[in-house]
């Protein structure tokens, strides 16, 4: 967020970087002009463009009169989205010696350079100019390259290195003895192809970054934007917002604060504690646990201006992450498939993650044992989301609701190497043998949508019958 000492610090600034530039822009500014710079500072890795400020250190605030009601910001917002196809936030402050308007511009895609009128911008001083050949050769080569591997910060030196990263954190999660020289330090890390050694100094790779930053936004607001992001709403849509809070620390070194957060913002399960005779929250831990590292790991890092989103409403947690999974969301019990093998073998390594193919089995069976509605995971244009439901009596449940539980619990002792059966799934649902008629009508209908079928290899009898999953 954008705000009074933001801009101060920005002033301080010895001269204008790559992701700022200052314009006074006093009475007005030229729209073409305004639409130039966005594309040329999402060509360099997105930053502000800010009005009502001397270009020239010493910096001071002269004040804009540039798009003066909310009407006409409202407008340029829009002309910016219909002309350049990319949204840009603005900001309107009110310091003492005038009206300041900050433009914030998100970065370009990976791989892609924005043009405008068929020009491919970027700034030279005070100039804006087409990008060199070379650049643009880099640039379209980016998605090429693994991510992971390319350089968060470039010709760091040893001491950087340290301050950046938490080596202290990396060592304690594999559970080895923190080096007595800091060369030790470096020499590890350099072999696990975190950092790499040039003649310039140390590159950080993104995959060092990521997990073990200590200030993600220390590196690039392209890093800081993949940070997790909690929301909590009062009800049980997003009209009223408690908490929101965004993340600024690596994943592994952030990880078990971030999981603890969430667990103790969760509400009561009541029906648990009425069994238990003590307090327990709605949503599992290992659960959130299990389903936080799934959407830290298996995100697509090339999307842009997208990060992994917890949010948490009364009734329910939606964990969602950029990127549409590799395997049909009915296999992720069953099957295991990351686009990101390195961060998953790390991740794993830590502790964070379990082994390949079990956090689905522990999710399903954690809503199992706290007699939850079965898990639901959902695949959107562009996102995956995987949604805990709170504690629903059967009769409140809907039909889809008791096929997806009939169908987990099918697949869960089918990894287990058991099978599913009248009776197993009356006990997921906490019923006892009054309701044998009930759940065989749940298995009839969970058949019908052809998600289960029968063990031919067992009794043919609806009271001895066993189940499959379909894909069995």
């Amino acid at each position: 967020m954008v705000t009074l000492e933001s801009l101060e610090q920005w002033l301080l600034a010895p001269s204008e970087t790559e992701q700022l530039e200052f314009k006074e822009a006093k009475q007005q500014y030229d729209t073409t002009k305004l639409l130039r710079y966005c594309v040329a500072l999402a060509n360099e890795g997105g930053g502000y463009l800010v009005l009502g400020v001397t270009n020239k250190p010493p910096r001071t605030i002269v004040g804009t009169q540039a798009f003066p009601s909310p009407t006409s910001l409202n407008s340029v917002k829009a002309l910016i989205v219909e002309k350049l196809r990319f949204r840009v936030e603005v900001t309107e402050l009110q310091h003492p010696n005038g009206r300041v308007l900050v433009f914030e511009i998100p970065t370009r895609p990976v791989g892609q350079a924005f043009t405008f009128d068929g020009a491919y911008l970027m700034r030279a001083g005070e100039d804006l100019v087409p990008m060199t050949p070379d650049m643009l050769k880099r640039i379209f080569a980016e998605d090429h390259q693994d991510w992971f591997s390319q350089p968060a910060r470039s010709d760091a030196s040893s001491d950087n290195v340290i301050a950046l990263l938490d080596t202290q954190t990396y060592f304690e999660l594999l559970d080895i003895p923190y080096p007595t020289s800091r060369d030790a330090v470096l020499e590890r890390l350099q072999s696990q192809d975190l950092i790499k050694q040039t003649s310039q100094g140390w590159i950080i790779t993104n995959l060092a970054a990521i997990l073990l930053a200590k200030k993600l936004d220390a590196f690039s607001s392209n890093l800081a934007r993949k940070a997790p992001r909690v929301v909590i709403y009062e009800g049980i849509n997003k009209l009223q917002t408690r908490d929101d809070k965004t993340g600024n620390r690596g994943y592994a070194v952030g990880f078990e604060g971030l999981v603890d957060f969430v667990h103790s913002a969760a509400p009561k399960n009541r029906f648990i504690e009425e069994v238990m005779r003590e307090e327990v929250k709605m949503f599992p831990k290992q659960a959130l646990r299990e389903l936080i590292a799934n959407a830290l790991v298996h995100q697509d890092f090339l999307a842009t201006g997208a990060s992994v989103m917890i949010e948490m409403y009364s009734d329910r947690i939606e964990i969602s992450n950029p990127g549409i999974p590799p395997i049909q969301v009915e296999r992720f019990i069953d099957e295991y498939r990351s686009r990101n093998e390195q961060l998953a073998d790390l991740m794993r390594r830590f502790g964070i993650c379990e082994e390949k193919g079990s956090g689905i089995d522990k999710v399903v069976s954690a809503a199992e044992i706290f007699q939850l509605p079965a898990p639901d995971f959902r695949v959107g244009e562009t996102r995956t989301t995987s949604v805990l439901f709170a504690h629903q009596d059967f009769s409140d449940m809907g039909k889809s609701d008791r096929i997806r539980a009939c169908y987990q619990h099918c697949c869960l002792k089918y990894v287990s190497n058991q099978r599913m059966s009248n009776q197993s799934l009356r006990e997921r649902f906490g019923f006892d043998e009054s309701k044998n008629v009930l759940v065989s009508q749940v298995i009839g209908v969970t058949k019908e949508a052809g998600l289960i079928k029968a063990d031919d290899s067992a009794s043919s009898s609806t009271r001895y019958a066993r189940y499959l999953p379909f894909w069995a």
